[in-house]
């Protein structure tokens, strides 16, 4: 018997006049989860009633005729879908198609001038090399080029706080210690004989360990790919090798960019290590809050910058979609995925997408973009806007009453969801303290803030698309059952989320991708009024913005105090709020389509105006 195929499928229902509204995937999940585990070749028999349970689950109706016309057409087309899964398609392997988030008439500056990095103070070497563990690059970069302090002295420094601290935080998934003391050698080699290649030169950096590194396992931090490996370096890596920069590791990720738990446990929150670090960039912000890095490369699909960033203290630079080539980088949602760094401050992050951006000619989504750094641009000549409903009070909580012949145990599972229901808001209405601070310290700053909002629209409803590309992505994991071996096999978790995805419509993909055309129009809107938006990190902002491709720059901004709420007992990793006493808030500032720069050049002035970035946790 042919194999199930979902585009055949979707040819009959066109010719069965319903092509516009069934869901093309629902019977070919349905017959091979009729099949169980029996082999392809015994995939369980096209019926009326699996017919009419995808089409109920497509939300349409069909005749009894309708029907019998479209199981003669699946029988005839079902051999498709084994005939495209037999191609064994590679991770690397993008859709025929290419997301750009530029509105109509967009224009781009192309023209590249040289950076403009801040004045080097005179950097004295401190007696002790470890004492240089939490400083900026910017810091290092100066030590490095006078030759006060060399790249192997660094480098072995931050490979032994790696493996002291990894105990504890559990962050690295492999250290590169031979690559890293031979490039090491030859920067100090190269800078001695005058040839100085830049503020990276020299400087020990960590990867996420979704980027390709030639002669290393490649895990994406899941069970069963532990040995995975490419012979071949991700563009990224390429790129901060050609800058001199020096890769001592390959930190950890939540098992497939999700969360921050992956095949050999939970990465570590620095501030608290009773939590996780949030995810998914779980070990690039760990280890560089912990001071074991100089800077670290992150991901973001959906919050895996944003949210480590938070809790961990980083600074982290979520770049504009097609701004840095990811080339080499596992994949997860072809239209999402976004490359940026992990830093202490904002000209190391800007630092670190200078030698990394532009298009590579691979990743078709590289735009020729141009990322003009000059850290003495006028900043006050931005128009400043922030989103005004996101930071008034929070509203009152209002618990969930009794019904009327509560059980016993619906009555328990009440009383938990308020009493959780009423720790978060506790939360929310305490950080909240820490968001309008901020809006005092911009207008001590001369800021003359703009009220703006986002546009109205259903972002949440537009989030299936993430996970029907990641469904795709992993097709065959879900097929031969090998997501068993993934650590998490939640409801919320990728295994499961696969296997709903499939049952997602590809004209409903199709229509929502028509709808995020609306929500890129609506929020470039908000660009033409002013510059940067302010925000707090969590909110709506982050899924709409994710969708969108326009750029994020989290700020750490300031340590919650004594009278915090307490943390819950149990981090389930579904909230970034949860840190209690002595841990870190963030902001966000958002920017217009590769006006990067601009977002970078305020938020150095917001930071240099609060110093938050300089305080960091006792490890």
């Amino acid at each position: 018997m042919k194999a199930l195929d979902r585009r055949g499928f979707l040819a009959v229902c066109s010719r069965a006049g319903v092509g516009s509204a069934l869901l093309p995937g629902v019977l070919y999940a349905l017959a091979a989860q009729a099949q169980g585990e029996q082999k392809p070749a015994a995939l369980a028999k096209i019926t009326p009633e699996l017919v009419d349970a995808a089409a109920a689950l497509a939300g349409v109706t069909l005749t009894a005729e309708q029907k019998k016309l479209m199981l003669e057409g699946l029988e005839d087309q079902r051999g498709s879908y084994a005939a495209i899964r037999e191609l064994k398609l590679a991770n690397s392997v993008a859709p025929a198609f290419v997301f750009d988030p530029l509105p109509t008439g967009a224009v781009v500056e192309t023209g590249r001038r040289a950076p403009r990095w801040s004045e080097a103070g005179a950097e004295a070497m401190p007696a002790i090399v470890e004492d240089l563990a939490f400083r900026t690059v910017r810091e290092l970069a100066e030590l490095v080029r006078t030759r006060k302090v060399t790249s192997v002295a660094l480098t072995r420094m931050y490979l032994e706080r790696l493996k002291r601290y990894d105990a504890k935080l559990h962050f690295v998934i492999s250290l590169t210690e031979e690559r890293a003391l031979a490039q090491a050698r030859a920067a100090d080699e190269e800078i001695a004989a005058g040839l100085y290649r830049g503020p990276l030169h020299g400087i020990p950096w960590g990867a996420k360990d979704l980027l390709a590194v030639k002669g290393y396992p490649t895990t994406w931090g899941a069970g069963g790919f532990e040995k995975q490996s490419f012979d071949e370096d991700a563009t990224v890596v390429e790129r901060l090798d050609a800058a001199g920069a020096v890769l001592v590791a390959k930190f950890t990720l939540g098992a497939l960019a999700m969360g921050d738990k992956w095949f050999g446990g939970r990465t570590r929150n620095p501030w608290n290590p009773e939590q996780g670090s949030s995810g998914s960039s779980a070990g690039s912000a760990s280890a560089v809050a912990a001071g074991c890095v100089g800077f670290a490369i992150g991901s973001e699909t959906l919050g895996s910058i944003s949210s480590p960033s938070t809790r961990c203290g980083d600074t982290g630079l979520r770049p504009t979609f097609g701004f840095v080539p990811r080339t080499g980088a596992m994949a997860l949602s072809w239209t999402m995925d976004k490359l940026g760094p992990i830093c202490r401050c904002v000209e190391d992050c800007a630092m670190v997408l200078t030698a990394i951006h532009g298009p590579d000619g691979r990743d078709l989504a590289a735009r020729e973009a141009a990322f003009n750094w000059d850290a003495e641009m006028d900043w006050k000549r931005l128009r400043i806007g922030y989103l005004k409903s996101e930071f008034e009070p929070v509203k009152a909580f209002k618990p969930d009453e009794a019904a009327q012949g509560e059980s016993p145990e619906d009555k328990k599972k009440r009383e938990t969801r308020n009493a959780e229901g009423a720790a978060g808001h506790a939360r929310r209405a305490y950080d909240q303290r820490y968001d309008l601070a901020a809006i005092e310290k911009l207008r001590g700053m001369g800021v003359e803030l703009i009220p703006v909002e986002l546009p109205k629209l259903p972002y949440g409803a537009m989030v299936p698309l993430l996970t029907a590309e990641a469904a795709a992505a992993f097709d065959e994991l879900t097929m031969t059952g090998r997501d068993a071996l993934l650590t998490e096999q939640g409801a919320d978790d990728w295994p499961n989320a696969f296997r709903v995805a499939r049952f997602y419509p590809a004209v409903e993909y199709i229509q929502a991708n028509r709808a995020r055309t609306v929500a890129i129009r609506e929020l470039s809107k908000l660009f033409e009024q002013v510059d940067v938006i302010v925000t707090p990190t969590s909110g709506e902002q982050l899924v709409a913005t994710n969708l969108t491709g326009h750029p994020a720059l989290i700020l750490p901004n300031g340590l919650r105090g004594d009278d915090a709420p307490r943390p819950p007992k149990i981090d389930d990793g579904n909230n970034d709020d949860i840190g209690g006493p002595g841990t870190p808030v963030s902001l966000t500032f958002l920017g217009g389509h590769y006006k990067d720069a601009e977002l970078c050049a305020f938020g150095r002035a917001y930071q240099e105006g609060t110093g938050f970035h300089l305080v960091h946790p006792r490890v």
